[in-house]
């Protein structure tokens, strides 16, 4: 794993064997990378074998699982709560089991080194808290 991984909220939850993790890709919690594997009891033999390989610049959010012998092509992000047992195309957004769609050069999701101040999410919760108390007065 390249030193440059990085590991949301400590990485907590995670389970991770992956063949190669590529630099400047982020991890958060609950996610897992590893084996898909299955024995074919027809032929005696093991199939899918291998681990997932995360190319560069990747984003992989909360509780998202990638799982086998797929690579996860750089620039993408695979959202949260993804089952992925199939290669992602670079610059993809991945969620559900195995959809993706092209990525939009014009956003980054999830992350990003400028990173939104603190203050400004608890700003924003507390106008939809009221809005929401607005709208149902006998909450």
């Amino acid at each position: 794993m390249d030193k440059s991984v990085l590991f949301a909220h400590h990485g907590r939850g995670c389970t991770i064997v992956a063949s190669k993790i590529c630099e400047n890709v982020v991890i958060f919690q609950n996610v897992s990378i590893g084996a898909n594997l299955k024995y074919n009891k027809i032929s005696k033999e093991w199939e899918n074998v291998g681990n997932p390989i995360i190319a560069k610049n990747v984003i992989i959010a909360d509780g998202a699982k990638i799982l086998g012998p797929v690579v996860i092509g750089e620039n993408s992000v695979i959202g949260a709560g993804s089952i992925i047992t199939k290669n992602i195309p670079p610059n993809s957004v991945a969620f559900g089991v195995n959809k993706f769609k092209p990525k939009d050069v014009n956003y980054d999701f999830i992350f990003n080194p400028n990173m939104i101040h603190p203050s400004k999410i608890i700003e924003a919760n507390k106008n939809l808290v009221n809005e929401f108390n607005k709208q149902n007065k006998s909450v």
